[in-house]
This record gives structure tokens, C-alpha cells and sequence, in this order.
């Protein structure tokens, strides 16, 4: 994670994609600009989510069973799923280094955090 961000926070550079930091006013428009970007790769994902969908059930209307059309829409989907959990991570990784966060810290201390919550979530299915 921690070459993700350096990458990254050379790449924005290059292209000229930083988060200002110029002065409040141009600083929060660029941050909500950029929330913006996040929430439409987001709106992306679910696009590509309805697509795998739709595709999984125009197959079984064709015959062939539910694990079979889901296994064949999930490949068929993996490419541009992939292209638009790249986007959103990117946005992500944007964020965390204008705030200065290691996200590879910050994430395992959240999981275990959720690891040790009391009000864990119950589920049926075991693996």
C-alpha cells in the first residue's frame, strides 16, 4: 500500500491532480471536487454490478443454471470491475495523502478494531 500512495502522489504530480492547497476556499472546492470524482466511480461499480446482473439473469432465461450464468457474468465483468475499483481506490489514495494517513496503518488498526467490537454482526453462514 505504502508504493501505491508514493506512486501515486508522484503520479497526481505529474498530471497535475493534487488536491490544491492554496487556501480554504480553493482547498474545499477541490476536496469536494474530488469526493464528487469518488462517488461517480462508485455509481460506476454499481453499473457494472447491474450489468453482471442483468447479464447473469438473460442467461438463466437461456437455460442455464444460476451458478453457471453467475460464474460466466462474473468473469465477463471482471475486466472493467477491476478498472473502476482501480478509479475509486485512486480517489482514495488522493485523499489519504493530502491528509498525510498511512492507509496500510490505518487499515489493519480499523480491522482490528471490527475484529474486537462487542456489537458484532451475527451471520448464519460459516467458512
Amino acid at each position: 500500500m505504502k508504493e501505491m500512495q508514493t506512486f501515486l502522489k508522484k503520479y497526481h504530480e505529474e498530471m497535475n491532480w493534487e488536491i490544491t492547497n492554496e487556501s480554504y476556499e480553493k482547498t474545499r472546492a477541490s476536496l469536494l471536487n474530488n469526493y464528487m470524482l469518488l462517488t461517480t466511480e462508485v455509481a460506476e461499480v454499481a453499473e457494472e454490478l447491474r450489468k453482471t446482473f442483468n447479464f447473469t439473469n438473460s442467461q438463466i432465461l437461456n437455460g442455464i443454471n444460476d451458478t453457471e450464468a453467475f460464474d460466466l457474468a462474473k468473469e465477463n465483468a471482471k475486466e472493467e470491475l477491476g478498472k473502476e475499483f482501480a478509479d475509486c481506490l485512486a480517489y482514495m489514495i488522493k485523499f489519504a495523502n493530502f491528509f498525510g494517513i498511512d492507509l496500510e496503518e490505518s487499515f489493519y488498526k480499523k480491522m482490528d478494531e471490527v475484529r474486537n467490537r462487542k456489537n458484532k454482526d451475527v451471520s448464519l453462514s460459516r467458512k
